[in-house]
């Protein structure tokens, strides 16, 4: 086959590709179901590489997972997400996380990264980050985050009488200095990162292979959750009455910088409109349904109307048992929305979702690293038979495969290849 004629079968590969999951989140059905399973760095070690290459050794990494998407061509969105810089990380001593590769870390490099548990505000500091958002992440979050850049709690402007550079005397201090030396290195390892993530996105969409998604946001529960006061104390905060008015404010805060952030839907041309939402705080049991009415699905859904009213597809990656949430999301416009479930009954999210949005997820990865294929043939068959009728479904797991039996890997695609059809 001449390289002309291989580029125009791969793009209408893609063609084909994007348009049978478009379709799917349109609520209508194709030829198949639209086949888009979450694998994270299994991609690498079905070639015999490590999580630890997505922080260090790009090429190899995204030759693994070139070759393993040319290898399954069911398979109709990629969920490659590009590459991490352990380099940067390493220079700006990194808090939040810990990774494989990184020096005197307890991650082995067949381990995804580990967040850590920490506060970076505290309760007390809510009125402070609300009213100076800006000055409070300089002096008081990027030190505590990146403590190689400690010298940034320094930065304190005060104007008094202005005859020469000395309100600016903070920011070129000998400590300031020192800290844009390490920032410069971060960024040229940042950008070189950024760069191979490019490469290896244009090379799997030469090859006929849509990404999923396109962006990625948080809830802004989850953003205050995550990033600033940790799962304790936000739970903290949750159940103090008089902390939840503080909680709404910064949730609706991050609402509108999330939507200012994602501008860029507006004006650059791209085939692909999704952008991915991992909820993590939210699940069954997490909160009551009042307070996951006003802190969490009002400003999520502020971000998710914002998106749509752009022709974006909110993808929301719900995490965890989510079937007490089912009725509250079914208040978004038909067709414009994909929900992912980790544990619910899929059965049950059909009916209350079906034309109102496409549903996708479920099949356990557990099951794919432990059980028999005659297991992965019936569950998958099950989800089939629930969650096919009418369309407005795409398959996926429950999570992000790390590990998987190949024997599970190929049983799953003959199953998919066999019932999979409309």
């Amino acid at each position: 086959m001449s390289e002309n004629v291989a580029q125009n079968d791969n793009a209408a590969k893609f063609a084909e590709r994007l348009n049978r999951v478009n379709t799917a989140i349109a609520l209508g059905k194709t030829d198949r179901v639209p086949v888009a399973p979450f694998f994270a760095s299994y991609l690498q070690r079905a070639y015999g590489r490590d999580y630890k290459d997505l922080y260090y050794n790009y090429e190899p990494a995204g030759e693994a997972a070139l070759r393993f998407y040319k290898e399954h061509p069911l398979i109709d969105a990629t969920t490659f997400a590009g590459f991490t810089s352990g380099r940067a990380n390493e220079l700006a001593d990194t808090q939040i996380i810990d990774w494989p590769g990184r020096p005197g870390t307890l991650v082995p490099d067949t381990s995804s990264h580990q967040v850590r548990e920490l506060e970076f505000m505290s309760q007390e500091e809510y009125p402070e980050m609300l009213k100076d958002f800006t000055g409070f992440m300089i002096r008081k979050y990027i030190p505590r985050m990146y403590p190689s850049l400690k010298s940034f709690a320094n930065v304190n402007l005060i104007p008094t009488v202005v005859l020469s550079t000395s309100l600016i005397n903070p920011l070129y201090s000998p400590e300031m200095l020192q800290s844009y030396e390490t920032l410069a290195k971060i960024a040229a390892e940042e950008a070189e990162t950024a760069k191979m993530t490019g490469i290896y996105m244009q090379k799997l969409a030469e090859a006929g292979f849509p990404g999923m998604m396109s962006g990625i946001s948080e809830a802004p529960y989850d953003i205050l959750g995550d990033y600033f006061r940790g799962t304790m104390g936000i739970f903290e905060d949750l159940i103090d009455e008089d902390m939840q008015e503080y909680m709404e404010q910064a949730c609706d805060m991050f609402a509108d910088q999330q939507i200012a952030a994602l501008q860029y839907f507006k004006y650059v041309d791209m085939p692909v409109k999704r952008v991915f939402f991992p909820l993590h705080k939210a699940m069954d049991g997490f909160m009551n349904d009042e307070q996951y009415e006003r802190l969490y699905w009002k400003p999520l859904k502020k971000i998710m109307m914002a998106l749509i009213d752009m022709g974006v597809t909110p993808f929301i990656y719900t995490e965890g048992p989510y079937d007490s949430r089912l009725d509250q999301l079914t208040d978004v416009p038909k067709g414009k929305v994909l929900y992912h479930f980790e544990k619910v009954n899929m059965k049950e999210a059909k009916k209350k979702l079906g034309g109102i949005a496409c549903i996708s997820g479920n099949l356990s990865i557990s099951r794919m690293e432990f059980g028999k294929k005659e297991d992965i043939i019936y569950q998958t068959q099950k989800l089939l038979d629930e969650c096919m009728p009418d369309g407005g479904y795409i398959f996926d797991f429950d999570g992000c495969i790390e590990y998987a039996k190949e024997e599970n890997v190929d049983a799953l695609f003959e199953t998919l290849e066999k019932y999979g059809k409309y």
